[in-house]
């Protein structure tokens, strides 16, 4: 299997240049699928902190970049939807948050708010024992009480340590949500109806935005927040840090290898 990437196929969320190279790093195996985006992206081309691979691989060696609270020790591992990364010589912390055009970006949170991730719960089954195991969006799983209340579409806020349910949001009509995929990726508003479609379809969504003219798009493409998921200073979009993502050269003056 080949260890590149090139820049032109790689998924719309990736907050890179297509045509300054020909290659990029690829992600490695780990949560979010294809959608999830290299850390070295994010250090290199995003945020620049780094400016190659070896430097960003020095930062990881000294524990100083925490992802979901957990040091990240490689730098292709992939970030994705709602991750929380957490610079801690800087003191800085950030949630992935869906950007304008499907574009990951990064929403500039409190300390105090980096302890938990949002995820959207993808799959519920039931396991020998009589507990329900949930599947978020980014893979993770969680063994719950049958008697929970937790279904399909309801987002949950998970703490980083010992994987404790700190907080519920219900998939239900008025609630608060945002689009991450589709046309309207990084848009924000409050569900207004569920439309049921016959078959395997997926269901529709209509979508009323204060100001706004609102927008319809599919149950899978939405997510279910809260007001503290939005900016801090309480606009509905997010502070987007991305920059214009032009690549800095390795040392051997290729992309990425």
């Amino acid at each position: 299997m080949t260890k590149h990437q090139k820049r032109l196929s790689v998924p719309n969320s990736w907050p890179i240049e297509r045509k300054t190279e020909t290659f990029t790093v690829k992600a490695d195996a780990g949560p979010h699928g294809e959608a999830g985006v290299p850390l070295l992206i994010v250090l290199r081309d995003v945020l620049g902190y780094a400016d190659s691979r070896k430097e960003a691989r020095y930062a990881l060696d000294q524990d100083s970049v925490l992802i979901n609270g957990t040091p990240a020790a490689d730098e292709e591992r992939p970030v994705g939807m709602f991750d929380i990364l957490a610079f801690v010589e800087r003191n800085e912390y950030y949630r992935v948050f869906p950007g304008e055009g499907g574009r990951l970006a990064l929403t500039s949170i409190e300390g105090d708010a980096a302890d938990s991730k949002l995820g959207k719960i993808v799959n519920k089954q039931h396991v020998p024992g009589g507990d329900v195991q949930l599947t978020l969006h980014d893979g993770e799983t969680l063994v719950v009480d049958e008697d929970s209340g937790y279904e399909g579409g309801d987002s949950l806020v998970v703490a980083n340590e010992g994987d404790e349910v700190v907080a519920h949001f219900e998939y239900e009509e008025g609630a608060l949500v945002t689009a991450v995929d589709g046309h309207h990726a990084g848009e924000i508003g409050e569900v207004d109806e569920i439309q049921v479609t016959p078959g395997s379809s997926p269901n529709n969504v209509l979508v009323s935005q204060d100001g706004g003219e609102g927008f319809e798009t599919v149950e899978d493409y939405v997510v279910v927040i809260d007001e503290n998921f939005t900016s801090d200073d309480g606009e509905d979009a997010p502070e987007d840090v991305t920059t214009d993502d032009e690549s800095a050269d390795d040392e051997d003056g290729g992309d990425d290898e």
